[in-house]
């Protein structure tokens, strides 16, 4: 049986493409892959077809992993049914997607950093206006949030 996730954030260039790549990136390395379909989306449109911000790409590169080619997308209606799982970067975008759901939706919607294991952090920080220590972070949340997804998994 696969299972099917969606990481989200704003706008689908910086956090949840890194989550994906992440999450992608530890599937790989378990041999789990095919058990597993990923996307990711954003709840705001103004990079649609972008690729991801060249910073993130960047420090993903430094973490082992590549998510040049992934694309921008908006969260659609159908996510709600295809997703088993889908992963908020932040609590704007929990609350976005809580209201965008149609009321007989059968994905469930999280906070991608409750599955991190550490305490007091419950978002993925924008890293947009940020350095690049800010982007490795982003990097490092996500994995750790993507372990312990798996784990619970």
């Amino acid at each position: 049986m696969m299972t099917k996730l969606l990481f989200v954030c704003l706008g689908n260039i910086c956090r949840s493409p890194t989550a994906e790549g992440a999450m992608r990136d530890l599937l790989n390395r378990k041999g789990l892959s095919e058990r597993f379909e990923l996307d990711s989306a954003g709840t705001g449109d103004w990079h649609l077809g972008e690729a991801p911000d060249a910073r993130a790409q960047a420090a993903c590169r430094r973490a082992g992993f590549d998510i040049s080619m992934l694309r921008s997308r908006l969260v659609r209606e159908d996510d709600f049914y295809h997703f088993d799982l889908i992963l908020a970067c932040d609590k704007n975008n929990l609350s976005d997607l809580k209201r965008l759901a149609p009321a007989d939706a059968t994905a469930r919607i999280e906070l991608l950093m409750s599955f991190a294991g550490m305490p007091g952090v419950e978002v993925v920080p924008d890293p947009y206006y940020g350095s690049d220590k800010d982007f490795d972070r982003t990097v490092a949340y996500c994995q750790s949030a993507c372990n312990g997804l798996l784990d619970s998994l």
